[in-house]
């Protein structure tokens, strides 16, 4: 293939077209750029096409599936409920088309060239897009890479297949598995568990460590686990193999005996590396970390001028909030407005049964630095989580004992999701405990839990017994 000189100019590229990407290439044309956005596969990226957006479908699925017996209570008269997968991937694939002509629409609405192909970069200014038997040059003054992560197959798993699953084909099941054996402790893995035991599948979860939250949402959420009757397994090492029947699994622990494991399923995430193979970064004698990651500095700026890179691309968090906040810092660099990066108030949630939700600092990392004071307020003494049967879960808040600063918040229960929205700003303002204690809440709501654990912290809160919420420092 020959390259010629000719090349088309444009202000700035993107190359990705998952969710820091789309958000760069529209917030970029808001500040007036020439864009284009090059994608080799499907707008919206692995979120909207095979992740975040499809695992989204199977867990609300099973969320309402595990509500239906409160509300026959409640005095809705449905009769028997059964899950159709079959008729749930339907509703996923119409879901995902209609999303995804979404977000080419708001681009082509922002005026956001997009290209298909692969690209690749031939210099610090140009790039190639190679589409078939066709290949354009671009030159450009700014670039972002927001290419995502490629996954590698673990060690233990002698190949993918219809009966051993990884983190995509998971949620393209028809059929509701009898039994499914988990390997790993990531939000993907708990959100597999949690789903697929609310809908009658018998589950064991193999723990890849301990789980990865503060202690009090641990243990909370060990326990919710158990009462799903989901196995829980813990410190060993797994060695998996298919046969005619299903999957055999063998576990090993030092200083313990064996345990075999045969299940109809077994699911384990890959895990993660830098998505950059063909992108040409060697060439630039880009910065990248051991595990083919792209460094970056707080403006999202890679080692090569005017180049930029965001989301799964750059170490950290897999999140695709991250990338989001990611892709709109870089485009605004890229238009010349100053604009950081900070991952330190970055949102984690896990869509288990109740979901997770979590902010800030744990109570062990906030003692390490500061004198702390903690409170924990059950969700079973809200009246709402009671009316909708919702009463497991905790909300625990770690602040400053000093200033009153707000460290860490922590829940579990229904409304946590849309709870830590709320979290999240707070923090950033640098909240006390009393700013979020102050405003009113809605009532009656889940929400009300947030705001009686933080007057716990000076013992004000009103449905939870005295002895309960001493204030104490650690």
């Amino acid at each position: 293939m020959v390259v010629g000189e000719l090349a088309e100019e444009r202000e700035l590229v993107i190359i990705g077209g998952g969710p820091g990407g789309y958000h760069a290439a529209i917030r970029a044309a808001q500040l007036g750029l020439s864009v284009l956005l090059v994608e080799k596969e499907d707008m919206g990226g692995v979120c909207l096409n095979k992740g975040c957006i499809p695992s989204k479908v199977f867990t609300q699925l099973a969320r309402k599936h595990k509500e239906m017996s409160h509300y026959q209570k409640m005095g809705l008269d449905s009769g028997d409920v059964s899950v159709n997968l079959s008729k749930l991937q339907d509703y996923k694939n119409s879901l995902i088309a209609q999303l995804k002509k979404g977000v080419s629409s708001l681009c082509e609405a922002n005026k956001v060239e997009i290209v298909k192909g692969t690209a690749s970069f031939l210099s610090q200014n140009k790039i190639g897009v190679e589409n078939g038997h066709s290949f354009t040059v671009y030159s450009f003054q700014s670039a972002i890479i927001a290419t995502g992560a490629k996954r590698e197959q673990p060690s233990f798993i002698p190949a993918y297949s219809s009966r051993i699953l990884d983190e995509f084909s998971i949620y393209e099941l028809s059929n509701l598995p009898e039994e499914l054996a988990i390997y790993g402790n990531s939000y993907i893995e708990l959100e597999a568990a949690s789903s697929f035991a609310a809908l009658g599948t018998k589950v064991t979860l193999v723990l890849d460590g301990e789980l990865p939250f503060d202690d009090s949402i641990n243990k909370e959420l060990t326990r919710v686990l158990k009462k799903m009757k989901v196995k829980l397994l813990s410190g060993f090492t797994p060695d998996v193999s298919e046969s005619l029947e299903g999957v055999s699994i063998s576990l090993e622990k030092e200083g313990s005996d064996s345990v075999t494991l045969e299940t109809s399923y077994f699911f384990s995430a890959r895990k993660l590396k830098g998505n950059l193979d063909g992108l040409g970064v060697d060439r630039l004698k880009m910065s990248l970390t051991e595990d083919h990651f792209i460094e970056i500095d707080e403006t999202c700026r890679t080692s090569i001028p005017g180049i930029y890179a965001v989301g799964d691309a750059v170490n950290s968090s897999p999140l695709a909030v991250k990338a989001i906040r990611q892709g709109k810092v870089a485009a605004e660099n890229a238009a010349g407005l100053p604009s950081e990066y900070d991952g330190m108030l970055l949102p984690d949630v896990v869509q288990t049964i109740p979901p997770v939700a979590s902010i800030g600092l744990t109570e062990k990392e906030a003692a390490e630095e500061h004198d702390i004071s903690v409170s924990t307020y059950s969700m079973g003494g809200n009246g709402f989580a009671q009316l909708i049967g919702e009463k497991e879960g905790l909300i625990k808040v770690v602040s400053d004992s000093s200033s009153d600063l707000i460290l860490g918040i922590h829940m579990i229960g229904s409304g946590a999701v849309e709870m830590i929205s709320g979290a999240a700003v707070g923090m950033e303002m640098a909240g006390r405990d009393e700013d979020f204690s102050y405003p009113y809440y809605p009532h009656p709501n889940t929400s009300e839990s947030l705001q009686e654990a933080m007057e716990a912290l000076k013992g004000k809160a009103v449905h939870l017994p005295p002895v309960k919420q001493k204030e104490y420092s650690v």
